[in-house]
């Protein structure tokens, strides 16, 4: 950005349309961006340089943080990572909270092999990934959001089987931590008899 990082008063970025307001700008100026309206953060990400990696060129340190777990764990932040490794610029990692880990200790399923599947896709090849899944024999995680938790759980039912056992735990470390473990069936019934679906999801699915 313009202004360095370290001089953001970032108490007062409370969302990523008061983050882009308080940026002067990027390689392009995005202050009159609508941010409501990008519905895809990777396709934004991949149009605008969210560092300016002139900066990193002159020897300047930059941090990508992030108050909702890892950064470049299912986040855009990948693509930062990789334009500085493609420029041959230094990258440094620090370990810090990932929601799937506390999620597959507290499953209760076997975790001595495991694939991390993230989010599945929203529509193009979403069932083709399903399919695709049927012969995995290694314990799966996902991650799914809100308003998508019952119909993924049902399309499990439809690719797994209603007795795939599933652990599902949303709001990890966070007031409202919970997790929900038992056949697929079980699980999704429980969901469904609530008035609503809040937080952030991690799903568990035992393999075949």
């Amino acid at each position: 950005f313009n202004q360095p990082l370290v001089q953001w008063n970032t108490s007062k970025v409370t969302s990523m349309q008061s983050m882009f307001n308080n940026a002067n700008s990027f390689n392009q100026d995005i202050s009159s961006w609508n941010v409501s309206n990008v519905t895809n953060m990777s396709q934004m990400f991949r149009n605008a340089l969210v560092f300016n990696l002139d900066l990193l060129d002159q020897g300047n340190t930059c941090a990508l943080v992030s108050d909702g777990g890892s950064p470049c764990i299912s986040d855009p932040g990948f693509y930062l990572s990789r334009a500085c490794i493609d420029k041959g610029l230094r990258v440094e990692a620090l370990p810090g909270p990932t929601a799937f880990v506390p999620a597959l200790m507290l499953s209760g399923l076997p975790m001595h092999q495991f694939v991390f599947e993230g989010f599945l896709p929203v529509k193009k090849g979403r069932k083709t990934r399903l399919e695709q899944l049927k012969s995995e024999y290694r314990t799966m995680i996902f991650y799914e959001s809100p308003h998508r938790l019952l119909k993924t759980l049902s399309q499990f039912i439809e690719t797994f089987g209603p007795t795939r056992r599933i652990s599902v735990s949303r709001e990890l470390t966070k007031m409202y931590e919970e997790t929900q473990r038992g056949t697929a069936e079980e699980v999704l019934s429980v969901f469904q008899g609530r008035d609503a679906v809040k937080g952030e999801f991690v799903v568990v699915v035992e393999g075949c």
